[in-house]
């Protein structure tokens, strides 16, 4: 009555003894079967090597890696080109991988693919990343699982070292192309800003502070050139007025010197206001200070020698010749139109200086004037060079490490694949294992066993035991009536039916 009441440990029991055979059958049956396919399946051998992952050998601070992709990514990359068609067909035609009438090229290019095993070691705490990979194939023979594992490995080395090298030379080549462009544009630039400065020269930004000062010191020597103009004029005008009074006066001339004494007194009072008028512009120990006062000492003692000598009363025609004769053209008089002529020449060439320092005071004032407009377009074009120069720097900087990085990697001091394990020649299959298949044919069959035995009980409708009894009519048992091998078979179904039957109508059988 499996099913139709709640089983306790003795059915249980019983039901082990009525079906273990059933059992004992199955557990045998896939026992057998689980260690026969053991033998039977093509055994299959795995190969496998430890691939690590070595840094570069110059440390980062001096050379900086060009290569910067995540391994894992660069890892997978490799995968798909070592594993594409036209790398894989080469090894299977080398190894005569899968020889099989029934597989296509196709077929065994996939199952080639399949048997390729590439498994990352865990980084952990490692700040570089992956530490390293293993590289896995397998093969029904041994040795054709090392030989393939070992070109699969060496695939990858020879991968990973092209790649490095293709991409720093393409890194390198790039960066000397823009280096190239932006250099083209630093000498356009130095031109542009060459022109400016040599169109503009001397109203550029940086000038403007020397123009400033120049400005000041030539407006200084102008006003000084020009003071220095009215004296001269002023002297100029004294020598002419005394050369005209000297000229015109013929009296008391001095017969030894041919100079009258009014032409004496006359020089000194001139000489005098000239020596006012130089103490008033210059200090007393300037020379021409020092020189007006000695030719006025000069004139004193001459006056002085003059009036001391006694008067020569010559008279008659010869004496008025001689006397007019003297008087025409003295020493003193001649030195007096020298001195006018040298002042007048030197007037001229100190108003041809004062010409000349007022155009420059005129040609910095314009420069400085036009400083602010200039300082504009000097800004823009400065500030177009400095970007390109910097630029420039950059590119040279990143240009010069990329390659230094390349020169690295032709010498194979970078990132590198270093084979730790070489590829093994497997001692036992992998698959198929002989324990586990014989012990999953066992459970199999005590499984399968069990399940067998408990849907035979299900659907089992006899009525074993007073439980049973119980379950089924819902009425208490009586009594008992023990099995009786000897019974024949039919008989004894007639006598558990009749017996049933009262048990079920206890009325109807008592009136009966």
């Amino acid at each position: 009555m499996l099913g139709h009441r709640e089983l306790n440990m003795q059915d249980y029991m019983d039901i082990l003894k009525r079906r273990y055979k059933l059992i004992l059958a199955c557990t045998i049956l896939l026992l057998g079967i689980g260690t026969g396919l053991s033998y039977l399946l093509p055994p299959q051998y795995v190969s496998q090597t430890l691939v690590l992952i070595e840094q570069q050998k110059v440390p980062e601070e001096y050379v900086k890696p060009v290569v910067n992709e995540d391994l894992g990514a660069r890892l997978a990359s490799m995968r798909e080109q070592i594993l594409s068609r036209s790398r894989i067909e080469p090894i299977i035609e080398r190894f005569n991988l899968y020889v099989s009438s029934k597989y296509t090229m196709d077929d065994r290019v996939d199952m080639t693919r399949k048997a390729i095993g590439i498994n990352p070691i865990p980084s952990g705490q490692s700040p570089r990343g992956m530490p390293g990979f293993y590289i896995t194939f397998k093969a029904q023979d041994a040795h054709t699982a090392q030989q393939v594992c070992g070109e699969i490995t060496s695939l990858f080395i020879s991968e990973n070292l092209s790649a490095r090298e293709e991409s720093a030379e393409g890194t390198t080549d790039f960066l000397k192309q823009q280096l190239a462009d932006s250099k083209r544009n630093l000498d356009d630039q130095d031109a542009k800003l060459a022109t400016f400065e040599r169109k503009y020269f001397g109203m550029l930004p940086q000038q403007e502070g020397a123009n400033t000062n120049t400005l000041q010191a030539l407006t200084a020597q102008l006003d000084a050139s020009t003071r220095e103009i009215g004296s001269m004029e002023r002297g100029e005008t004294l020598l002419e007025a005394v050369i005209a009074q000297q000229t015109t006066e013929s009296t008391r001339v001095d017969p030894a010197t041919g100079t009258s004494a009014d032409t004496l007194d006359a020089q000194l009072k001139t000489a005098l206001n000239q020596e006012k008028e130089l103490e008033a512009l210059y200090t007393p120990n300037h020379p021409d200070v020092l020189a007006m006062k000695r030719r006025i000492t000069n004139l004193r003692a001459e006056i002085a020698r003059d009036a001391a000598e006694p008067a020569k009363g010559d008279t008659g025609a010869n004496s008025k010749a001689d006397t007019t004769a003297k008087t025409k053209e003295s020493p003193q008089l001649n030195q007096l139109k020298f001195q006018l002529n040298a002042e007048r020449q030197a007037l001229a060439a100190a108003k041809q200086e004062q010409a000349r320092l007022e155009q420059k005071v005129r040609s910095y004032e314009t420069k400085i004037e036009s400083s602010p407009m200039v300082e504009e377009e000097y800004k823009q074009i400065t500030r177009d060079h400095e970007t390109a120069l910097q630029f420039y720097n950059t590119l040279l900087s990143k240009m010069n490490q990329s390659s230094m990085a390349t020169a690295l990697e032709h010498r194979q001091q970078g990132e590198q694949f270093r084979v730790m394990d070489a590829a093994n020649l497997p001692d036992s299959p992998t698959f198929p294992n002989h324990l586990l298949f014989t012990g999953g044919g066992l459970a199999s069959g005590l499984v399968l066993g069990l399940i067998l035995a408990a849907l035979l009980e299900y659907r089992d409708k006899s009525l074993r035991n007073e439980n049973d009894v119980f379950a089924f009519t819902k009425l208490p048992t009586l009594a008992v009536i023990s099995y009786i091998d000897e019974l024949d078979k039919s008989h004894a179904a007639t006598k558990r039916r009749n017996l049933v039957e009262r048990t079920i109508n206890p009325t109807e059988s008592a009136s009966s």
